[in-house]
């Protein structure tokens, strides 16, 4: 049994084919997309934040709009870069949108990828220390928003209104803190987040490269998670989510546009690391089954996040949803949807 979301990079271009002209156009078929994924059984939607692009970059706005026209589908972020966020005001949001939300809130944080501006998190106020790397503060800030979400006493009371102790953030979400998850690129960032409590977002690139097949160094990666979380004694149960790119051929835009696709796995260099980068799976859907079948680290998964070529529009990417569910049906990762008017 698994859970399936979809995960949107959100993105708008002028060029030729697009349907996504402009950012109103992608923020509003985020919304009418969640929408209809809701419809369809989906689990849940997600989005990529970039900064400093022609993509989605701050989440509130949007979650909060989908948290308003939705009731049942969870929603969240893959991931927000924390070397751009102020901890304290994120742990507000964060708790307000899940309180509102009836508690469906799915928070992936992390490090953050390579951005189109250099060191652009200096420009949102947030400035390494000479002793601190980029990634230590985002690590810095992730910890002090858990700490904030957790309810810890943080600020000194203004003695005019008779308070004692420290003061802690509010609102508090009683469960948020079990609803956040670390984006890791690599087994040593998965063993990092079991160790802080918090749940793993593997994604269609993985920054350690050992010769080995996508599907295997990433089932590396979630055992690696597993054994620390049992290591570490949380209290809530680990949760894991991989990202994979399927495509099934169902119609003639699908065959024209990934028809050609076999498949492959790539290698190539980010930042200087040797990564290694997931296939995509396109073809008929009996094929698909086949092929996912036999991919080990989603069988390993929690949670599927179906990255979806957002700029073909709401229609298209209605209807791929509508047939990774039922090929999801066919492995076996939820109960049928009930058609509608079943009872």
């Amino acid at each position: 049994m698994k859970k399936l979301g979809f995960l949107s990079f959100g993105y708008w271009s002028s060029g030729a084919g697009s349907q996504v002209r402009s950012a109103k156009d992608s923020l509003v078929q985020s919304v009418e997309l969640a929408v209809a994924a809701e419809e369809i059984g989906i689990d849940g939607a997600y989005f990529r934040i970039h900064h400093y692009a022609d993509q989605q970059m701050s989440p509130f706005p949007l979650l909060s709009t989908i948290a308003a026209k939705t009731t049942r589908l969870e929603f969240g972020t893959g991931v927000i870069d924390m070397r751009y966020e102020n901890p304290l005001y994120l742990a507000e949001e964060a708790a307000e949108l899940d309180l509102l939300s009836g508690e469906r809130l799915q928070l992936g944080v992390s490090r953050g990828s390579p951005e189109h501006a250099d060191r652009g998190y200096r420009y949102f106020g947030h400035v390494p220390r000479e002793d601190q790397t980029d990634a230590e503060m985002a690590r810095e800030h992730t910890d002090l928003f858990l700490r904030a979400i957790e309810g810890e006493p943080i600020a000194d009371p203004n003695p005019m209104f008779g308070r004692s102790g420290k003061l802690p953030i509010t609102p508090q979400s009683a469960t948020l803190r079990e609803r956040v998850w670390w984006g890791a690129g690599n087994l040593d960032t998965a063993v990092w987040a079991a160790s802080q409590g918090l749940q793993l977002m593997s994604s269609t690139l993985i920054m350690d490269e050992k010769g080995l097949p996508f599907d295997e160094l990433q089932l590396e990666q979630i055992e690696g998670f597993r054994a620390a979380w049992r290591d570490a004694g949380w209290s809530w149960a680990p949760q894991v989510s991989v990202s994979r790119s399927i495509t099934p051929i169902v119609d003639d835009l699908s065959a024209a546009v990934f028809g050609h696709n076999r498949g492959r796995e790539g290698v190539g260099q980010i930042e200087g690391i040797t990564s290694r980068f997931g296939p995509q799976f396109a073809g008929p859907p009996e094929q698909l089954v086949d092929q996912l079948r036999a991919d080990v680290a989603l069988q390993a998964a929690d949670m599927v996040l179906l990255t979806v070529p957002n700029q073909l529009g709401v229609e298209f990417n209605a209807r791929q949803l509508e047939a990774v569910r039922a090929i999801g049906d066919e492995l076996g990762w939820s109960a049928p949807a009930v058609a509608s008017g079943s009872v």
